[in-house]
């Protein structure tokens, strides 16, 4: 009976001692900024931004033919495709930015804050309906 105590409560102090993923997001509970997506401002970092970070793959157009396009595991996203626009949501590229796209070749951004995440996605949700 003993060893069964002692067994449970070593249990329970792993458990009280495991690590949670600090980079574990709730999405749901993310608050979308509406004004930053809808600003010109916002728009504008984020598409220095992009040209910096996505170009390569994307496309400076943001078509999904950059020079590196070919090479991927998966197509690269065309933003300027109405059908990408009406399949997608804020907090979605938002996450794909967070946390990179299983199975393709679309990495993580950890480098990048949230307000550059943010400024981003309002560049290439605006891509669709302003063009790059």
């Amino acid at each position: 009976m003993k060893a069964m105590g002692a067994l449970l409560t070593s249990l329970a102090l792993l458990g009280c001692s495991a690590k949670v993923d600090p980079s574990a997001i709730d999405y749901d509970k993310i608050e979308i900024p509406v004004a930053q997506l809808s600003s010109d401002e916002a728009r504008a970092r984020g598409r220095t931004l992009f040209k910096e970070k996505c170009a390569l793959c994307h496309g400076e157009r943001a078509d999904g033919h950059g020079v590196r396009s070919k090479g991927l595991s998966g197509k690269a996203v065309n933003f300027g495709s109405s059908d990408w626009r009406s399949n997608t949501s804020a907090i979605a590229v938002f996450e794909v930015l967070s946390e990179g796209m299983r199975g393709t070749s679309m990495p993580a951004w950890p480098t990048l804050s949230e307000g550059q995440k943010w400024d981003l996605t309002a560049y290439v949700l605006s891509v669709a309906g302003d063009g790059p």
